[in-house]
């Protein structure tokens, strides 16, 4: 493969990256990486022995090809027109990429991802689909996600509710052996069930059956993706220098920025693969966000003027041939010329995006050596977990939420222009269904908060974002501010066999994780969206820009300007 990367970096901040490479060599961190030596992070080795099978999965997968293609070859001579995966995190964004990149082959069915509980977007994705026609993916490394159970009881019923089903035929797992999924999975007569090895977290199971199942029932090739991956691996064993290994090279680069204060890694990619920056979002925010320290990554945030930008940043530009470039091109030439550091990652085409999701995990895992930290453990995740379930049981014996402070769009304002300041991000976490109109709605919030403000920002959904970014909230730097929008999920969805609804649930998980937030010191806003959310949002946009002063009246004078004095 042709491994292209260009970096632009100031000479003062090339030293440190050099110095980051030595620190690895010296560790002899790349063979000790391969030799599953879990010394490497910790001494304890809970966590990190039986979280290295990524590094192997490519050869499994590669015995495995004929096996997908046979499967996706099966469903569409079953005429499945669309696919749903229901998934949260490592088993949802990893699809989703290879979703919005590829899309379905000519003759092949549509990918659909789940990962939400807001009513809204469930009932999106019910009321595109022919329910007869369809297949179901349950995607769930543990097998117990409240989600995607919660999502299965919605869509088990629809399915047997549609005249011409197939009931349990419509439905496959994705999941590790053993895990309740595959019990219930065998009880409903799920259609098939694949058992992932165990020893891959799931941030790092994209290329194992969790991302190549629903990328072989698409109609992409399997074979070339992993092809692209091994070479990449293969590149990614290179001992000293460094500098001629893919991962331990970005590794080294994030690391050593991030420690001299740039740990707001900025992902701008090419326009098919922007989805790209879903996938390393989770991986470097849950991987490195914990102990106080970590890397901030920051995807699909509007570009602005070079100079908005404060010293916070590094800059990572995926850059794929023959698409639409030429703009990005312009505004990266801006960035390198006010001397922001900048790499520039170039892919041959989109199945280059297998190699990058290997070059990343490398990168990730040599990253959180030099960091220090443990990069296979998410120990503030299952916070919001337990909150939401006890959120949960309050609603049951009470009949309403716990008290919750909430603000105005006014008040919202306020408390954003008296905390951004140089070195904090602001966390857009948004409980609304997404939209074409409510897109743009955020990124124009996030490029107000960038060009007037000078903060990074990030943007997830809820409850996505909870098995993304969410143990980077809570474990990693301080400096966050954390503004939660919550539209109102009305009209509600029941779950079926369950005392509560998917709007309870998805207000449940705000709430939850609020209370994670203020349990750790960290300042978050409440805004309640009202019934147009998108003009509540455009309001706090137009709040947030600068007041421009009133021009002065005169009595005398033209077009061009006040009279002058005879």
């Amino acid at each position: 493969m042709t491994l292209e990367a260009h970096r632009s970096f100031p000479s003062e901040l090339q030293s440190l990256v050099t110095a980051a490479g030595a620190r690895l060599s010296a560790s002899q961190a790349v063979e000790r990486l391969w030799a599953h030596d879990h010394r490497l992070w910790k001494q304890d080795p809970t966590d990190i022995t039986n979280r290295l099978g990524w590094l192997t999965i490519i050869e499994y997968m590669k015995d495995r090809t004929e096996e997908l293609r046979a499967f996706a070859t099966q469903a569409k001579k079953r005429g499945v027109r669309d696919v749903v995966l229901l998934g949260m995190g490592g088993s949802s964004l990893g699809p989703e990429v290879l979703r919005a990149s590829f899309g379905p082959s000519r003759g092949f069915p549509r990918l659909w991802v789940l990962d939400s509980t807001v009513p809204g977007w469930i009932r999106q994705v019910t009321q595109a689909i022919n329910p007869a026609r369809s297949l179901f993916i349950l995607a769930s490394k543990s097998g117990g996600t409240i989600e995607v159970m919660s999502l299965f009881a919605h869509f088990w019923e629809l399915v047997h509710q549609t005249p011409g089903n197939q009931g349990g035929e419509q439905f496959l797992a994705i999941t590790d052996p053993g895990t309740g999924l595959e019990k219930l999975a065998a009880e409903h007569q799920f259609w098939r069930i694949f058992t992932s090895p165990p020893d891959i977290g799931g941030r790092y199971s994209v290329l194992s059956y969790f991302g190549l199942v629903p990328a072989a029932l698409m109609g992409i090739d399997v074979t070339q993706l992993l092809a692209r991956a091994a070479a990449m691996a293969q590149a990614c064993r290179i001992q000293p220098p460094l500098g001629q290994n893919p991962g331990a090279d970005l590794g080294a680069t994030m690391a050593a920025l991030a420690q001299a204060g740039r740990n707001k890694v900025t992902l701008i990619a090419s326009p098919q693969i922007a989805a790209f920056g879903l996938w390393a979002e989770q991986l470097l925010a849950e991987s490195t966000g914990k102990e106080g320290t970590g890397l901030i990554p920051v995807a699909n945030e509007p570009i602005v003027s070079a100079t908005s930008y404060g010293t916070d940043r590094l800059f990572v530009y995926l850059r794929l041939k023959g698409d639409q470039n030429r703009q990005l091109d312009r505004q990266i030439a801006g960035l390198a010329r006010q001397c922001h550091p900048l790499l520039m990652l170039t892919l041959q085409d989109r199945y280059d995006l297998a190699a990058e999701f290997f070059r990343w995990e490398v990168a990730t895992a040599l990253a959180g050596h030099l960091l220090k930290i443990h990069p296979f453990d998410q120990p503030n995740v299952q916070e919001s977990k337990d909150n939401t379930a006890r959120v949960l049981e309050t609603i049951q014996s009470t009949g309403r939420l716990p008290k919750q402070t909430t603000v105005t769009v006014a008040q919202a304002s306020a408390q954003l222009k008296r905390q951004c300041r140089p070195g904090a991000y602001v966390a857009i976490l948004a409980y609304t269904t997404p939209s074409s109109k409510m897109e743009e709605a955020v990124r124009s919030l996030r490029r107000a908060l960038v060009s007037h403000h000078h903060v990074a920002t990030t943007a997830g959904y809820g409850p996505r974002y909870l098995h993304s970014t969410g143990q980077l909230h809570k474990g990693g730097p301080k400096g966050g501010l954390f503004l939660q929008l919550v539209d109102p999920m009305i009209p509600d969805l029941r779950i079926p066999g369950k005392p509560f609804t998917f709007r309870i649930l998805a207000q449940a998980q705000a709430a939850g994780d609020i209370q994670a937030l203020h349990a750790h010191g960290q300042q978050a806003i409440v805004l309640p969206l009202g019934k147009n959310p998108v003009a509540t949002i455009q309001a706090l946009t137009k709040s947030l820009a600068p007041r421009t002063p009133a021009r002065r009246s005169t009595k005398r004078g033209t077009r061009n300007g006040p009279a002058r004095k005879k």
